[in-house]
């Protein structure tokens, strides 16, 4: 291919003179056209569509393609959950339920903040909308209905029962396992626990795509 067909620079009367073929024109034009319909069509290049099988708020199975917003909002939810006590296993005879509690309030929070942090512009894109939607949906239908039915009622119960003179020598252990449903409740917990550690290993998956 000879270059001048794509570039030719010269000097006439003094003047400098640059010359394109009509080759990089076209490539240039290409990119502006593909680049076009990837906005206008949500193409994803060089991503590989992941499938998630989230059991949590009964979300199920859904299809993402990760691209670079979706990831990083993935590994944000995927360390917040991973480094909390919501993503570790719930051990009924060594956990506290309400620092359980106050960790789910954190998370929950925090996920709440980056959602409304994400800009509008790149909910446009149905990968990232679609995400954006899993983790809403991991709060109010994952997380929330257990928190409701549960969380004020046992903390009011915790924290009369914990400055009772007669449990003063006992364990923080000790005293949650004479909740009257406590039986009820640490099934539900660990259901809801056993989710958010799935959770956590879909998100991942996006993550590290």
């Amino acid at each position: 291919m000879n270059l001048s067909n794509l570039l030719r620079i010269y000097v006439d009367h003094y003047a400098l003179n640059i010359e394109i073929g009509l080759i990089p024109i076209g490539i240039a034009i290409g990119l502006v056209v593909i680049l076009v319909l990837k906005k206008a069509f949500n193409w994803n290049f060089g991503f590989n569509e992941v499938e998630l099988n989230i059991n949590l708020g009964g979300i199920g199975n859904v299809k993402i393609t990760p691209n670079h917003e979706v990831r990083q909002i993935a590994h944000k939810a995927w360390t917040e959950l991973v480094t909390r006590k919501a993503g570790l296993l719930f051990e009924a005879e060594h956990d506290v339920i309400i620092e359980v509690y106050n960790s789910w309030y954190q998370l929950f929070k925090e996920i709440r903040l980056m959602i409304r942090s994400v800009p509008a512009s790149q909910l446009k894109n149905n990968d990232t909308k679609r995400l954006i939607e899993i983790l809403v949906k991991s709060l109010n239908l994952g997380m929330r209905p257990h928190l409701t039915k549960w969380q004020a009622r046992f903390r009011r119960w915790y924290e009369a029962e914990s400055k009772k003179p007669k449990n003063a020598e006992k364990s923080p252990q000790d005293i949650q396992k004479k909740y009257a449903r406590y039986d009820e409740l640490v099934a539900d917990l660990i259901k809801i626990n056993g989710q958010l550690i799935e959770y956590t290993e879909e998100l991942k998956k996006l993550s590290l795509k």
